[in-house]
C-alpha cells in the first residue's frame, strides 16, 4: 500500500526512522524500478544548522517548507542529483528527509544500465548511486509521492534494530545523530 500523506505529517526525525524499511518505486511505463530503503537523514529547519531551510526560504529549498509526501530532489556537487521527500509536523517550518541508500528489488538489470555497473553491491549504495540508478533527476522535483504512477513509496519489510549516528558530509550540525540505517545483512 502506498504511504499517505498522513504518513509524512509527523516530526522529520520519525520519519526518517520509519521509513527505514520501506519500498520506493520509480515506475517509468509499465516497469517498476524499485528498493527498500536502507538509509536515511533528517534535516530539519530553522534549529539545524545543516539543512537547506536553516536561514529562509529561497527557490531551491522552498519545497521544505511546503506540503508534505512531495520529493525534493536537488543537484548538487555539479554531478549529482540528491533525492529528499518533505516530511514535517505542523509544528515545524520546514522538513525533509533525504534518502541515502537502498537494496535493490525490481528492475536490477536497468538499475544495471542506468549505473553502467555489474556489482549490484555497488548499485545503490549512496544518495547520487540510487537516483542514479532508479532514474530520478530534477523531473521528479515536487512529484507527489503519495500517488500513482510515477514515483512513490510504499510498505515494505519489518526493520528488527536501527542503527542511529551522526549525519555524513556535513559540517555543521554534527550533534544531531538523524541519520538512521539497519543491518542489511540481517534482513535478506
Amino acid at each position: 500500500m502506498i504511504l499517505k500523506r498522513k504518513f509524512y505529517e509527523r516530526e522529520t526525525v520519525i520519519v526518517a526512522k520509519q521509513l527505514l524499511g520501506k519500498k520506493l518505486t520509480q515506475r517509468i511505463g509499465m516497469k517498476d524500478i524499485s528498493g527498500i530503503i536502507t538509509e536515511t537523514e533528517a534535516y530539519r529547519g530553522n534549529d539545524d544548522p545543516a539543512s537547506h531551510a536553516a536561514v529562509k526560504m529561497t527557490k531551491r529549498n522552498k519545497l521544505m517548507f511546503g506540503r508534505v509526501g512531495v520529493s525534493y530532489v536537488y543537484f548538487t556537487y555539479g554531478m549529482h542529483f540528491m533525492f529528499n521527500i518533505v516530511a514535517k509536523s505542523k509544528k515545524q517550518c520546514a522538513g525533509a528527509v533525504l534518502i541515502r541508500g537502498l537494496h535493490p528489488q525490481d528492475g536490477v538489470n536497468t538499475m544495471k544500465k542506468n549505473r553502467q555497473v555489474e556489482d549490484v553491491k555497488k548499485l545503490t549504495g549512496g544518495p547520487g548511486k540510487l537516483t542514479q540508478a532508479l532514474g530520478i533527476t530534477m523531473k521528479q522535483y515536487g512529484e507527489d509521492l503519495t500517488k500513482k504512477p510515477g514515483l512513490f513509496i510504499s510498505d515494505g519489510i519489518k526493520i528488527k534494530k536501527t542503527i542511529q549516528k551522526s549525519r555524513i558530509g556535513i559540517s555543521k550540525g554534527l550533534d544531531k545523530y538523524w541519520n538512521f540505517s539497519f543491518d542489511v545483512k540481517n534482513h535478506f
